[in-house]
C-alpha cells in the first residue's frame, strides 16, 4: 500500500495566506481581529510559514538583533494580592524566599553584573499592590546611581499599580520603562485575580505614558484563556501603543491556584508569539517568563517572532544562562545588540 503524499498545494496557499498578511502589516495596515483570530486557529504544520511572516516583520524593525533583558527581584513575597498565577501572592503557599526590599547598594551591584552580563535593559521588580512613598525614593536613589554608573543601560520597574506622580518621580530620577503586564483579556481577567481589575492594569500603563515613561505590557500564555481572550488582549496592547511587550507561558508553580495545570504547548506559545509580533508590529516583542519550559529544547524559535529575551532566571523561577543564550542566538545565526552595555561599561571606567 502507498502511503499518501501531503497536501503539498494546500500548505503552499496556507503559506501564502500568512505572507499577505505580513505584508499588510509592513505596508502599515493593523492586523484584523479575524486574522488575528486565524493565527491561533492555525494547524502545526502551518507553524513554519507562520513563524516566517513574523519574522519578515520583526526583521524590518529589528533586523537580527537580539537584546538581552535581566530582572532583580528586589523584594521578593509579602504580596497582598491573589493573582493566581503568582508564587509571591497572598493566597500562594510556595516554598519561596521572601525579603524586604534590598538596599540601594545591592540593586546597583545586580545592575553592574547585568551590564557584565550583556545586558541591555534592567528591571527592578517589587512584590507589592503599588509602591509606597518610600520604595518610590528608595527606587529613585538607586536609579540615580545606576544612571550615573551606566548611561545607556536601559532601566525598568515593575511595582504593582501605579500613579502618575510616583511615575514622575520615577522618571525624573532615570527609569525608562515601567512593566505592568495587561496578562489577559478584560473578560477573563476576574478568573485569575479578585484584589484588582483590569482597569486598574491599563491605568498603570496609561500614567506611565503620561509621566513620559515607555510602556512595558504583555500577556501570559496558558492560564486557561481562549483564542478569542489573546486576539483581544494582543490588540489592546496595540491600542495602548505599548512599546515593549513580553510574552510569558504558564510556569506552574506549586502552592498557587494554577500549580496544577499543564504548561500550554509548544504550538500555541509560537503561535502567541507570532500574533503579539504581527498585532504589534513596532514593539520589542519579548519571550519572557516559562520559555524555557514551555518551549523546552525549541526556544530558539521564539526569535523568529521575538526581539528580546531575558536571561538568568525570573522573579522566583530559574532560567536560561547568558552562556547558553548567547550560544543559541549564534547557532540561529541572530547576534545580540551589545552597544548600548558596551558603551555604559566604558563610561563607568571599565575595560572595554
Amino acid at each position: 500500500m502507498v502511503a499518501a503524499l501531503p497536501d503539498c498545494d494546500g500548505a503552499l496557499v496556507r503559506a501564502g495566506r500568512f505572507r499577505v498578511l505580513a505584508e499588510r502589516v509592513l505596508a502599515e495596515r493593523p492586523l484584523a481581529p479575524d486574522d488575528a483570530a486565524r493565527v491561533l486557529a492555525s494547524d502545526d504544520d502551518e507553524l513554519p510559514a507562520l513563524l516566517w511572516a513574523a519574522f519578515a516583520v520583526r526583521h524590518a524593525h529589528y533586523g537580527r538583533r537580539v537584546r538581552l533583558c535581566v530582572l532583580n527581584n528586589a523584594r521578593s513575597g509579602l504580596c497582598p494580592e491573589d493573582c493566581g498565577y503568582c508564587s509571591q501572592s497572598a493566597v500562594a503557599t510556595s516554598d519561596i524566599e521572601r525579603y524586604r526590599m534590598k538596599s540601594v547598594d545591592q540593586l546597583v551591584a545586580a545592575a553592574r553584573a547585568a551590564v557584565e552580563r550583556g545586558a541591555r535593559r534592567y528591571c527592578m521588580v517589587t512584590s507589592a499592590r503599588g509602591p509606597s512613598d518610600r520604595d518610590v525614593g528608595h527606587l529613585a536613589e538607586a536609579a540615580r546611581r545606576i544612571r550615573g554608573d551606566f548611561p545607556s543601560l536601559e532601566l525598568c520597574v515593575s511595582l504593582g499599580l501605579m500613579d502618575e506622580p510616583e511615575a514622575r518621580t520615577l522618571r525624573t530620577a532615570g527609569i525608562d520603562f515601567v512593566n505592568h503586564n495587561l496578562n489577559t483579556s478584560r473578560r477573563f481577567y476576574p478568573a485569575i485575580c479578585s484584589t484588582h481589575t483590569y482597569d486598574d492594569r491599563v491605568a498603570t500603563v496609561q500614567n506611565a505614558k503620561r509621566a513620559g515613561m515607555s510602556a512595558c505590557s504583555g500577556v501570559i500564555v496558558g492560564l486557561g484563556e481562549t483564542d478569542d481572550d489573546l486576539v483581544d488582549v494582543a490588540l489592546a496592547l496595540r491600542a495602548l501603543e505599548v512599546d515593549s511587550l513580553p510574552v510569558n507561558f504558564l510556569h506552574p508553580i506549586d502552592g498557587t491556584p494554577l500549580g496544577d495545570r499543564e504548561p500550554p504547548p509548544l504550538g500555541r506559545c509560537l503561535r502567541a508569539l507570532a500574533l503579539c509580533r504581527l498585532a504589534n508590529p513596532r514593539a520589542d516583542v519579548r519571550a519572557a517568563g516559562g520559555r524555557e519550559r514551555a518551549l523546552g529544547v525549541f526556544q530558539g524559535l521564539s526569535l523568529y517572532a521575538a526581539s528580546s529575551i531575558f536571561v538568568d532566571g525570573y522573579l522566583t523561577t530559574p532560567g536560561q544562562v547568558p552562556a547558553a543564550a548567547r550560544r543559541m542566538i549564534d547557532d540561529l545565526g541572530f547576534e545580540i545588540d551589545l552597544e548600548p552595555p558596551a558603551v555604559a561599561l566604558r563610561a563607568a571606567g571599565a575595560p572595554a
